[in-house]
């Protein structure tokens, strides 16, 4: 494989678990908005099983060689902090 296939590859890895992030917080705010509240068991288990299959798909990336340690663990901070500032503007309401 040339240097800018895996190149493209890693872009498009990147690319795709971002997108995937992206789906959770959305998937999230729009849960917290219109059907249930933080403490529901519900809510807690959608979340656990989201942001665990993601975390799996980084680390398949990153097995792969398609994407640096740091940059998945950038990827969960980064949706982490946007579920905590979710979380607290919906705790506010």
């Amino acid at each position: 494989m040339d240097t800018n296939t895996q190149i493209s590859y890693q872009d498009k890895a990147v690319e795709l678990l971002k997108r995937d992030a992206e789906k959770i917080a959305q998937l999230i705010k729009v849960q917290m908005d219109n059907l249930t509240m933080p403490q529901c068991p519900l809510y807690e288990e959608v979340l656990d099983t989201q942001m665990f299959g993601l975390s799996r798909e980084i680390d398949f990336a990153v097995k792969l060689g398609l994407l640096e340690k740091s940059e998945g663990r950038e990827i969960m901070a980064s949706l982490e902090e946007e579920l905590s500032i979710l979380h607290e503007i919906h705790t506010e309401k």
